[in-house]
């Protein structure tokens, strides 16, 4: 399959899912993007075009414990996203698995955001 086809592709598989979902100011989006190397979370305001609160794994505040791309590490952005999004005042939000199967690291981060009081 060539690179152009691969793009079609994901971008479809992208606009099914966030056909479905929209994010207000009272419950934002959390959208989850993973590369080869990082993982980033972002809490979004779609009515406004702003995001709230992110993080991700090579933040300032998480460069310390060296997280990389894997469940582990999904599972501690899960948590750190939870704290950020409630120190901004949400509790509850729309989950945004972008064009990944919600298994693995996906699954890993979406619990940790439940288990650690975020709605959704």
């Amino acid at each position: 399959m060539s690179l152009a086809r691969q793009k079609a592709v994901r971008q479809r598989l992208r606009w099914r899912v966030r056909k479905k979902i929209r994010g207000t100011a009272e419950c934002p989006r959390l959208s989850v993007c993973f590369t080869n190397k990082h993982i980033y979370a972002q809490c979004i305001d779609d009515e406004n075009g702003k995001t709230i609160v992110s993080t991700h794994t090579h933040a300032k505040d998480t460069r310390d414990s060296k997280l990389k791309n894997n469940v582990q590490s999904a599972a501690e952005i899960g948590k750190i996203i939870t704290e950020k999004a409630k120190a901004a005042g949400i509790e509850k939000v729309v989950f945004d698995r972008g064009t990944r199967r919600y298994h693995g690291a996906v699954k890993a981060l979406a619990e940790a955001a439940r288990e650690n009081g975020l709605n959704f």
